[in-house]
């Protein structure tokens, strides 16, 4: 066992570049095929440890040795962010740490149950088929982002948390500035500030509606968990609020980038997309190899070590910082040969882009059951569709957090 490189190697700058929209930076093969870990640079100056092999990925997001709170001295911030920033980044489900995470998290994950998700699917049929019917009414060319992927993500989530889609402006706007890397720390704090307060005063006036009134708060996430927690008194109102916050904000960015890039996808793969068309009942096992071939969170796991841990013939030391890239361990050729390829044929059921461990999303069962009927119906009902314009011309996220398309021009 080794310890890792030493301080004067030379860092990376991450993020790296990618050559290709369409896949992840090539210096990550490279990178899988050295070292268990190399050291990078992150745009806020801090250094830390990059781990790219799907095994080590694996392994070390499982690790019950690390944390992910925000608050911690060495934790891998990409910006310069202040006291008061970390505070508010760090109320969120993804920033705790058991016992606390364990106490939240029992509260929701009833909501998104593989039973739960599945009594959902009609009400997800009938946004879908509206927000198609609305588009194949309007102008051609049409951007898909803004007619089909952010409005049916959006309001799939706002439904299931209970918040009014009317508002949609509000989260929509306020995500994209805390998504976005080019956002200064005070824009995101803004930002932040705006949708908390929003939650905290729709959570506080739902509780003190139904201790008033002695009735349950509501058929959504918001009025269970108030309900729960009526009985139990395990939490805050704040922390309600800061669920709200991570379901909400990550909730619709996330689905609607995987419907825009997947579409792309299926567009530029004929052979892959006539499978699901000729087979729908193929198509839950297509949406995982979508989600392996996009991987849109990168990186999707940032940590502190709280113990020396081996990764590989390395060791981690206690209080490094790490970066854990689940989009380089979704194209590792030793789990998934020909990674560049979109392959309907894979079992790519055990890929990451939910993450893994106890920090996996919560809403990973949500988002199949939407991916599933957005790409079955979309080309069932517009069998001629494609794209408006070349690839290489569509406006990527290259600067955001959750990779995807800006616009996605499409016609019939």
């Amino acid at each position: 066992m080794v310890n890792p490189p030493t301080d004067d190697a030379r860092p990376r700058s991450f993020p790296m570049p990618r050559s290709c929209p369409m896949r992840p930076p090539d210096q990550y093969a490279e990178l899988r095929a050295g070292a268990p870990l190399a050291k990078i640079t992150l745009p806020s100056g801090r250094t830390a440890w990059l781990i790219t092999r799907y095994e080590h990925v694996r392994r070390f997001l499982a690790n019950g040795n690390v944390t992910t709170n925000r608050l911690h001295p060495n934790f891998p911030f990409f910006l310069p962010l202040s006291r008061k920033l970390r505070e508010d980044v760090n109320a969120s489900l993804m920033s705790l740490d058991p016992p606390e995470h364990t106490a939240l998290s029992r509260m929701v994950i009833p909501e998104f149950t593989h039973k739960r998700t599945q009594e959902l699917r009609p009400r997800v049929q009938k946004i879908v088929d509206d927000h198609i019917t609305v588009m194949l009414d309007g102008d051609r060319p049409a951007d898909l982002v803004e007619a089909l992927c952010r409005p049916v993500a959006s309001q799939v989530i706002c439904e299931l948390i209970g918040v009014p889609y009317d508002d949609r402006e509000l989260f929509q706007s306020a995500s994209k500035v805390m998504a976005s890397r080019n956002s200064s720390w005070d824009e995101r704090w803004e930002s932040g500030a705006k949708l908390r307060g929003y939650l905290s005063d729709f959570v506080a006036t739902k509780a003190k509606e139904a201790e008033e009134s002695g009735a349950a708060p509501g058929d959504h996430l918001i009025g269970r968990v108030i309900a729960k927690n009526q009985e139990k008194r395990v939490l805050q109102e704040e922390d309600i609020a800061a669920l709200c916050l991570s379901l909400l904000s990550a909730g619709h960015e996330t689905t609607a980038n995987v419907i825009s890039l997947g579409t792309v996808l299926l567009l530029e793969n004929p052979e892959q997309l006539a499978t699901i068309r000729a087979d729908p009942g193929r198509t839950p096992g297509a949406v995982e190899e979508i989600l392996r071939h996009t991987s849109i969170t990168d990186p999707s796991g940032l940590r502190v070590a709280q113990a020396d841990i081996e990764v590989g013939d390395m060791v981690v030391k206690k209080g490094d910082a790490v970066v854990v890239s689940t989009a380089a361990a979704n194209w590792d050729d030793s789990v998934f040969a020909q990674p560049e390829k979109l392959d309907f044929d894979r079992d790519a059921r055990h890929q990451l882009a939910f993450g893994h461990g106890i920090h996996r999303c919560v809403a990973q069962n949500l988002a199949r059951v939407e991916l599933e009927i957005v790409f079955n119906t979309l080309f069932a009902r517009i069998p001629g569709l494609r794209l408006a314009a070349p690839v290489e011309e569509l406006s990527f996220k290259d600067g955001a957090l959750l990779y995807g398309i800006h616009t996605l021009p499409v016609t019939w």
